[in-house]
């Protein structure tokens, strides 16, 4: 339409032909006791003591069934077969199992809807008949003095995992295998096949998850007592023409919720009009990325010739700061603000790769906008760890 060419991408050739090779994913078993790992995309892993690597491809069955085990017990011989341990790494095997019965969280029974933050950006939206986890990215279970939810805490079925955009905080697989077994559908948003633009559902369903659904722009799901929209995303993919990205409005039982995580409000009169459609909400989660990563982080590897540093670091991949998210909190009128997915919690510092000071730029901005939500009158905090919230 520019009078240049263009070209057509065809993704699922992809994981039908030689590229997609299987061979080279592996999992690694190891007993949690410690918010402190090793980066995450350091590779490759070496073998410790105490660990157990598994050369099976993310889709194997089997890995569900030792998911499963947290919840039902079944024959130790029977599940170390089916993931083929080998005899050397038999001891370690045998020692992440106990015969001690778990503690099965209940499913929430109502009235109204609870929120649980899990941590960062994952959320646990739930009503009597619907539950429905946002971007999970979920603690283990050990002691330790700061208290968190972790996989103890999520009820036996999940209804709806939704994924907001395809960032390795957000589409977190080694929580993901680890739900498979439990969830019913997985949504994403709607890629337009770029080269830029991977397909979420393509790659979730080429490791296993039998029912993907990607969502559009202004597309919803209906639900008993509610529905799921997903609503315009806009920020941290620099200005690449990245769709599969959404933010997600839960309506149940009259109460409203919207996970905006890493999204900016770079076109106001975008959400006058969407305003228009939904309506005030009960609680707006936002975050505060206001600083980002350079676009030759995630995209460099894509471009045909080197990124020069000053177009580097203009094109950076920053969501909102408060100047941009303030305009948010006056249009969409939440009753509650939750400056959430700061990437704050221990847990995730193998994935986030790092560390905020209360002077670090994202951190005072985060002030000032919960300052600036108060001053309103809406109730405002950055949540930390865990929180529980009752929209009854």
């Amino acid at each position: 339409m520019q009078h240049r060419p263009s070209f057509r991408f065809f993704e699922p050739l992809l994981y039908r032909g030689r590229f997609y090779k299987e061979s080279c994913q592996s999992v690694v078993l190891s007993r949690g006791g410690s918010d402190v790992r090793p980066f995450a995309y350091s590779t490759p892993r070496l073998a410790e003591e105490g660990q157990v690597f598994l050369p099976l491809p993310f889709r194997h069955e089997g890995l569900s069934a030792l998911a499963r085990m947290r919840e039902h017990a079944a024959p130790l011989g029977e599940i170390q077969e089916r993931l083929g341990v080998e005899a050397g790494q038999e001891a370690a095997f045998h020692a992440f199992f106990t015969e001690q019965a778990p503690v099965r969280a209940e499913r929430f029974a109502g009235p109204g809807v609870r929120v649980r933050y899990f941590g960062h950006a994952c959320l646990l939206i739930e009503s009597r008949d619907v539950t429905v986890l946002v971007d999970p990215s979920i603690s283990y279970e050990y002691p330790t003095e700061l208290p968190r939810f972790t996989f103890a805490d999520l009820p036996e079925r999940i209804d709806y995992v939704l994924i907001t955009h395809g960032h390795g905080d957000h589409i977190n697989l080694e929580t993901l295998l680890q739900l498979r077994h439990k969830v019913g559908t997985v949504v994403v948003p709607h890629s337009s096949s770029g080269m830029a633009d991977l397909s979420l559902k393509l790659l979730l369903r080429a490791i296993g998850f039998p029912r993907v659904m990607d969502l559009d722009e202004l597309e919803s799901i209906e639900l008993p007592g509610g529905r799921i929209l997903g609503l315009p995303f806009l920020g941290e993919h620099a200005d690449l023409d990245v769709r599969a990205k959404l933010v997600y409005l839960v309506q149940l039982e009259g109460r409203s919720v919207l996970a905006a995580s890493d999204t900016n409000c770079l076109e106001p009169r975008v959400y006058e009009y969407l305003r228009e459609d939904v309506g005030a909400l009960d609680a707006l989660f936002l975050s505060m990325e206001s600083e980002g990563a350079p676009m030759s982080w995630g995209y460099g590897h894509m471009f045909t010739s080197p990124l020069p540093r000053k177009m580097d670091q203009a094109r950076r991949l920053n969501g909102a700061n408060f100047a941009r998210a303030a305009p948010l909190v006056d249009l969409l009128g939440p009753k509650r603000v939750y400056n959430y997915s700061m990437g704050l919690e221990p847990w995730l510092g193998h994935v986030m790769g790092l560390a905020y000071t209360a002077t670090s730029p994202q951190i005072l901005e985060s002030d000032k906008f919960i300052a600036y939500c108060r001053e309103r009158g809406i109730h405002a905090e950055r949540p930390f760890a865990r929180l529980e919230l009752n929209l009854g």
